[in-house]
């Protein structure tokens, strides 16, 4: 069992978020953690996933990370139609995308405010507000 720099270890941390720890999940979750917080695609997974050795097809690394997202260790942030990036910073916070790119990085907190949301349905609440700035360099740079 690996830990984090002194936290609970992968394998804990996987079970729990109610998970079973197994070998496919904890590897994936190895990769995922250990560099502390980034945004990445399942795509982006699974080559790192290849590089490193982990025999895992790009159908359970998609499995794996709607898992993560469903038990709350990752978070989910669908930024260009049907390309999703999962984000290992689950607190609440807002994102640049720089198109042509495909980067995705945290706005500082305190940049950015959000205000005046519409008062939910009946029986709603709102869990939480996903703002993306979209980029792009600008000719010559």
């Amino acid at each position: 069992m690996k830990s984090l720099g002194g936290k609970i270890s992968i394998d804990e941390r996987v079970r729990r978020a109610g998970l079973r720890p197994t070998r496919q999940r904890v590897a994936l979750a190895e990769l995922l953690f250990a560099k502390g917080d980034r945004h990445l695609s399942a795509e982006m997974l699974h080559e790192e996933a290849l590089a490193a050795d982990v025999p895992v097809s790009l159908a359970t690394v998609y499995n794996t990370l709607h898992q993560f997202t469903e038990v709350g260790l990752l978070r989910s942030l669908a930024v260009e139609g049907s390309k999703t990036y999962f984000d290992t910073n689950t607190s609440d916070h807002h994102h640049f995308f720089v198109e042509g790119e495909n980067t995705v990085f945290d706005i500082q907190s305190a940049q950015l405010q959000v205000s005046g949301l519409p008062e939910p349905p009946d029986g709603m609440e709102i869990v939480n507000v996903d703002v993306v700035v979209r980029l792009r360099r600008k000719p010559g740079c």
